[in-house]
């Protein structure tokens, strides 16, 4: 007998909540912790901006003997629901242990919870915002994760299907071995690029960011390049600021590359990658303290893993397919070698995003992880 509950997302609840997908994982060498931290600000409207636009609830499966068997949180994106005309209740933070109708009951609650708020179609594992995870792992069950992605167990997607849930859209991650010299193809195409569009490469100080308005600009044109992609919809200018806030101030402006017009310096092209804290945040097991501030500021300060994460890359739509990212790779190869990187995994990519998955083809990519968003209908 499964019984499901909606909880509150503070206190004793939302520990049990964010605890029951370290338990569920304990031991798996493949997973990577979400920070504890980072969770509870996720539900937390002071703290998280995409909470202005949307709802969300979250709901705890409980067996006969009352012991946690899953997880999911019911959400309601407003903002993405009037941009791309739809009615859909999303589930994210979907975690379970191996039994079907603890999976049924969970997805039953969220839908059963949009169908009471007017949605018509159920679909997942997506965030509350873009900037979240997103993508149920179908591929790729042996592969170390990234800090920016779900992992889960082989079974999820195969109770999915038993469930009569159908593909909405899948993403494709690549992983690169990274060649200790530019190859001689980008370095042409980027060449000629700067010389037919009149651009340059731009890399910025911690001032350009606080007072030059650079933060600003970078998600201006994140919302510009993403736009037409799956599911998204524009930040707000109050979660520009979070972000500004949050996260900029981490970022190894060495991994961070700018394409700018020549005469303008309007932004054209932007890449930010990080280097890999999979391991680190293993060893934090999701908790800053006592020791887990240790093993990631290690990781990001002094001795770093051998991977890097390109967290991501955008281009403004006039100049996609033009060559412009090539001027990323030739001034962040050089970069990586000197900072002892030998191995580079891309953030997901939708599978028709043919333009971002060509981009590639010079540097002999591995299709490694397959992720999938999840559909069915409520009506």
């Amino acid at each position: 007998m499964v019984s499901v509950r909606p909880i509150k997302n503070s206190g004793k609840d939302m520990k049990a909540f964010i605890e029951f997908g370290y338990s569920l994982y304990k031991g798996n060498d493949c997973y990577i912790p979400d920070l504890y931290v980072d969770m509870v600000n996720s539900f937390n409207p002071k703290k998280n901006a995409g909470l202005e636009f949307s709802n969300v609830q979250l709901f705890l499966a409980y067996d006969a003997d009352n012991k946690i068997v899953g997880r999911v949180a019911a959400i309601i994106n407003n903002r993405a629901n009037e941009t791309w005309n739809v009615r859909n209740v999303r589930f994210g933070w979907f975690d379970f242990v191996d039994d079907v109708e603890v999976s049924k009951a969970l997805l039953n609650a969220v839908a059963e919870w949009g169908r009471e708020r007017g949605m018509s179609s159920i679909q997942g594992p997506m965030g509350i915002t873009d900037m979240d995870k997103e993508g149920m792992l179908i591929e790729g069950f042996d592969r170390l994760g990234t800090m920016n992605t779900y992992y889960n167990y082989a079974y999820y997607p195969k109770h999915m299907e038993t469930l009569g849930y159908e593909k909405e859209a899948d993403w494709v991650e690549l992983r690169i071995e990274l060649p200790l010299d530019i190859p001689e193809k980008f370095l042409k195409v980027s060449e000629l690029t700067m010389q037919r569009y009149k651009m340059h490469v731009k890399k910025l100080t911690r001032k350009d960011l606080k007072q030059n308005g650079y933060g600003q600009k970078i998600f201006d044109l994140i919302n510009e390049a993403y736009a037409p992609l799956f599911g998204y919809s524009k930040m707000s200018q109050k979660q520009i600021e979070q972000y500004i806030k949050t996260y900029l101030p981490m970022v190894d402006l060495r991994m961070l590359t700018l394409v700018e017009e020549d005469e303008t310096n309007d932004l054209i092209c932007v890449g930010l990658s990080m280097a890999s804290m999979a391991r680190a945040l293993q060893k934090s097991g999701g908790k800053l303290f006592p020791f887990g501030w240790f093993h990631l500021l290690k990781a990001m300060k002094f001795k770093h893993e051998e991977g890097v994460e390109l967290l991501l890359i955008a281009a403004r739509p006039d100049y996609q397919g033009r060559g412009v990212t090539s001027l990323l790779f030739t001034d962040l190869i050089p970069i990586y070698k000197e900072m002892g990187f030998k191995w580079a995994e891309t953030n997901v990519i939708l599978e028709t995003n043919i333009k971002n998955l060509s981009q590639w083809t010079y540097v002999n990519p591995k299709l490694v992880k397959r992720r999938r968003c999840w559909r069915k209908s409520l009506v």
